[in-house]
């Protein structure tokens, strides 16, 4: 019978930290994001952006929507030639997400 309830609780847990993020990387997990964005993502955008997070948070910024943010991951994973996988790009997203840009899901 505990093992049951216990069970009940972790999927609930898992369930409910799913729902956070947006659809486009609803499963990205910001923590495995963050590593990759602070090894990859920094390194690039401090080469024109002074703070390197500038980019996320200036006033022009592209990215408007959850989609686009996964998508922008994409194409600079693309650029870099970082190989992530797909689940590498929606963690990164994710850690965006909850860092900079906050979109609902």
């Amino acid at each position: 019978m505990n093992a049951a309830l216990l069970l009940v609780v972790v999927a609930s847990v898992a369930t409910a930290v799913a729902a956070q993020q947006p659809a486009p990387f609803s499963h990205g997990d910001a923590k495995a994001g963050k590593a990759l964005a602070e090894r990859d993502c920094i390194a690039c955008h401090e080469q024109k952006f002074k703070p390197a997070s500038a980019i996320y948070t200036r006033a022009d910024r592209r990215v408007t929507s959850a989609r686009q943010l996964l998508a922008q991951v994409q194409v600079c994973n693309t650029e870099l030639r970082a190989n992530y996988f797909p689940e590498d790009e929606e963690n990164v997203a994710a850690f965006l997400n909850d860092t900079y840009y906050k979109f609902k899901p």
